[in-house]
């Protein structure tokens, strides 16, 4: 897994050097020597990952993060600080104004590859959501583009078998106002999706347990997939610390902890967690949007020919009838007329309600538009159809509808028409057109009835 690096220093040995390492690599790099002409080149090329010196004459790292941070155009790309500065509030100060990790120069080959290789891997899964919710956009689902994450407090669990680490470690994350809880007093690791948890700090110097193994088994669990892992390591053990990268974890801390690097470690966690949850609900909710009517919460015409289409072929294949009803409300226009269009649609809201209560679980009730209902019916012939038919037309007329807030009662009907597949030379439109007919034939002779071409 590779990806297009903007390295950004006004010395070019600097330049040169990173450009060197990455390359080895096979990440793609492209380099720019000051704030400007980098601002300028991410707007044009959209690097996925940019690695930004601080010190820089005229515009410095913290100004140039700060900017693509507020340019919601950019805002996604994670920026690395790269200082020669080592102090707490220099680190503190590129957090503050965005950016996801720091490296400290002169840089170690170690650590460079391991920020690149969790940047890569959550960039990759970020990209895909990204460009799933684009689509949606695209295809009209939903017009509100922006993601825009907030620091919240972590849900941490601390796996280290040291009572004074892990109590440190806890501390540490709690007064950084993170809920934090050691394994000691879980007294055992099951249960870490019932709890919530983001993050796994998880220690490698144990000899009591294997963390390579644990870091696999999370990874390997659905259950825990989605969870974070800090590895805990010791410096002289980078083998085995990227390896534990190599398995799934997200970062790697080096013992001793230094207390606002953990920190900041665990908010550049947390950020994206919450971004990618953020991210897969806006892509849940547009896959929802593309088949679900708003006013109704009923399947919309798409899903309803998609529905159709399938249980029409498996009708085919096994034999088993299919029969849609198609419904219309008795005199609609009179309504919004007389009652005006907020009226109409608690009607229509309504109606739905008393479709779905009078239907079966494994029937797929749609509003195809308007004052227009379709019922798809699996598995049903054509007369238990009509039976379904006349009880739903019972239950619309049985009682009024109520609306204007409770201030006003309606009575409605409804007419419907039912068909019934015929055969291998059905189509959908066949099924839908004797369905249209019932239904004027049911309007026809005087509405509040079911007509059918079953057969």
């Amino acid at each position: 897994m590779t990806a297009r690096v903007l390295v950004v220093d006004d010395i070019e040995a600097n330049r040169r050097l990173l450009q060197a390492k990455l390359e080895a690599q096979y990440y793609t790099v492209m380099l720019a020597e000051n704030g400007i002409e980098a601002l300028s080149m991410v707007e044009r090329s959209e690097p996925d990952i940019i690695l930004l010196d601080v010190m820089m004459p005229g515009m410095d790292g913290y100004e140039v993060c700060r900017r693509l941070k507020e340019n919601p155009a950019t805002n996604h790309i994670p920026v690395v600080m790269v200082t020669a500065l080592n102090d707490v509030e220099d680190r503190v100060r590129g957090l503050e104004v965005g950016a996801e990790d720091f490296l400290t120069k002169p840089v170690d080959d170690f650590a460079l590859m391991a920020r690149m290789g969790a940047l890569t891997r959550y960039n990759a899964v970020a990209s895909e959501l990204r460009q799933r919710q684009a689509s949606g956009l695209r295809a009209g689902i939903d017009g509100n583009d922006g993601v825009h994450v907030k620091d919240q407090p972590a849900r941490l669990f601390v796996v280290d078998d040291n009572p004074r680490t892990s109590t440190r470690i806890a501390d540490t994350l709690r007064s950084g106002g993170h809920t934090a809880i050691t394994l000691l007093e879980a007294g055992g690791m099951k249960g870490l999706n019932e709890l919530g948890v983001d993050i796994l700090v998880l220690s490698m110097l144990s000899d009591r347990y294997d963390a390579l193994k644990l870091c696999a088994h999370f990874k390997m669990n659905e259950a825990t997939r989605s969870i974070s892992i800090l590895l805990i390591c010791d410096p002289d053990d980078r083998q085995r610390a990227g390896k534990g990268l190599d398995l799934g974890a997200s970062d790697v801390i080096f013992a001793p902890i230094e207390k606002q690097e953990l920190l900041a470690r665990v908010r550049t966690q947390a950020r994206r967690t919450r971004y990618i949850e953020m991210l897969r609900d806006r892509v849940d909710r547009g896959l929802e949007l593309s088949v679900i009517d708003q006013l109704t919460g009923l399947y919309n015409r798409r899903y309803m020919n998609n529905q159709l289409e399938q249980l029409m072929q498996r009708s085919l294949m096994g034999g088993r009838p299919v029969s849609v009803l198609m419904a219309d409300i008795d005199h609609f226009k009179a309504v919004n007329d007389t009652y005006g269009h907020d009226a109409g649609d608690e009607v229509l809201q309504e109606m739905a309600k008393r479709l779905k209560t009078n239907s079966r679980v494994m029937d797929v009730v749609c509003r195809p538009g308007g004052e227009e209902f379709m019922v798809i019916m699996p598995d049903t012939p054509g007369d238990l159809a009509c039976a379904a038919a006349e009880r739903i037309r019972r239950s619309v007329a049985a009682e009024p509808f109520t609306v204007s807030g409770g201030a006003r009662e309606i009575s409605i009907t409804l007419s419907a028409g039912v068909s019934t597949i015929r055969g291998a030379s059905d189509t959908i439109a066949d099924l839908i057109k004797r369905a249209d007919t019932a239904l004027y034939q049911a309007k026809a002779a005087g509405r509040n009835r079911v007509e059918s071409i079953a057969a």
